[in-house]
């Protein structure tokens, strides 16, 4: 049989598994009931697990034809990864597989993640003979902001796992369903959060002259992060600067004693991301020092930038474009999302891809009404990607063990 006859044939069970983990959906180091479904799927097809990394990571070890001999060390090893968790919002989809648990809802498409490796897993783990070396598949927890993949590596996933590149991949609404991208260089932008205060003295609104007003302060310092990106990074460069929260006041009669400022600040380098921490501090400070007040100044910095190394980019675009066709695989646009796969290519070469999950019109009766974009109540994923995903997958894995030793 091969292996589109094979995938076709057992799409409808993983359709069916992919459909009961988005019904129960797990937040970030919460996934037991989707890390049990997942340990129970590889053990029925004999592939070992080992649990626990993350809290609730699972990785399964198909071994090859070779019998995994030195596998994980002197031999071939290639993880593949793919993100479990929910996110903390409440779906509006009212079709059958919709959330059972309110608050909570795959409105990012792990769910399909996982069951396009699971379904990649089925097939390696009956066609061992079709490959040397070892597949390790890397099921990952707390993606949404948790981290879970650096978690999952303190733990010792490639230490545990040696492997020489991994790969991930993420479903893509709005790009035309039966394509496929990937590029070099930067996928994702770093992820950063900064919380300002400015402190100034409250006091009656009708009598400004006696107070130290932060919220005039606080609008400048609004303005004045909108020129770091315009004149002091490169224009070739990108950044994004974003205050999404402004905190101030209690009543209309009252000039408050603080303002609290938060947001998000997205690049595609450290260099950049240092750049705008620093003149962000400079301009906070000194436009509170120039008025004044005092500021408190805090910057957090959770996801780095996801960079795909070139020579697995490429690799992995020629792999799509036989599960698609050439004119189908296609250069993917960077995106100032960020993805937390970014730990894993700080320690090994790999690339992070995309999967097209179409405009969204492969939604059942009951759906939001809503875009099908990722994080959007209104979100499913496209279950007719799950045999393409799960081909890319085996044939990336076979393809990519066939090379010889660097």
């Amino acid at each position: 049989m091969s292996l589109t006859e094979f995938l076709a044939e057992q799409a409808p069970q993983i359709t069916a598994l992919r459909r009961d983990l988005h019904a129960h959906p797990e937040l970030c180091f919460e996934e037991r009931r989707t890390a049990d479904v997942v340990a129970a799927k590889l053990t029925e097809w004999g592939i070992p697990i080992h649990r626990g990394l993350g809290k609730t990571g699972v990785v399964g070890i198909v071994h090859g034809r070779d019998g995994g001999e030195d596998g994980g060390s002197k031999g071939r090893a290639i993880g593949l990864r793919a993100d479990m968790d929910a996110l903390p919002m409440q779906e509006f989809n009212t079709f059958p597989h919709a959330s059972r648990h309110a608050g909570k809802m795959h409105a990012c498409g792990h769910d399909g993640h996982t069951a396009m490796l699971l379904a990649a897993a089925q097939y390696l783990a009956a066609h061992r003979d079709s490959f040397e070396g070892t597949v390790y598949l890397i099921f990952q927890p707390a993606e949404e902001g948790g981290g879970g993949a650096r978690e999952m590596i303190q733990d010792g996933l490639f230490t545990l796992f040696p492997m020489q590149a991994v790969f991930g991949m993420h479903n893509w609404p709005g790009m035309q369903a039966g394509t496929m991208a990937v590029g070099p260089g930067p996928a994702m932008a770093s992820s950063n959060e900064f919380k300002i205060v400015v402190r100034g003295k409250g006091g009656h609104a009708a009598m400004p002259h006696m107070v130290l007003d932060p919220v005039p302060v606080a609008a400048q310092l609004i303005t004045a992060f909108q020129t770091i990106v315009s004149r002091n990074v490169k224009p070739i460069e990108a950044g994004v600067v974003s205050v999404t929260m402004v905190h101030a006041g209690e009543a209309t009669n009252v000039v408050p004693d603080s303002v609290e400022l938060q947001g998000t600040v997205r690049t595609f380098t450290l260099e950049v991301l240092d750049l705008i921490e620093r003149r962000m501090e400079e301009l906070a400070r000194g436009l509170c020092a120039a008025h004044g007040m005092q500021c408190e100044f805090e910057f957090v910095r959770n996801y780095p930038p996801t960079i795909n190394s070139a020579p697995e980019a490429e690799f992995a675009r020629r792999v799509m474009a036989q599960v698609v066709g050439e004119a189908h695989a296609l250069p993917q646009e960077p995106s100032m999302g960020a993805e937390d796969f970014a730990f894993m290519l700080l320690e090994k070469p790999g690339a992070y891809c995309f999967i097209a999950n179409g405009d969204g019109d492969h939604r059942a009766m009951g759906h939001g009404g809503g875009p099908c974009n990722l994080h959007n109540p209104s979100y499913d994923f496209n279950d007719s990607l799950i045999p393409r995903g799960a081909a890319f997958w085996v044939l990336l894995a076979q393809q990519w063990l066939a090379q010889p030793t660097r």
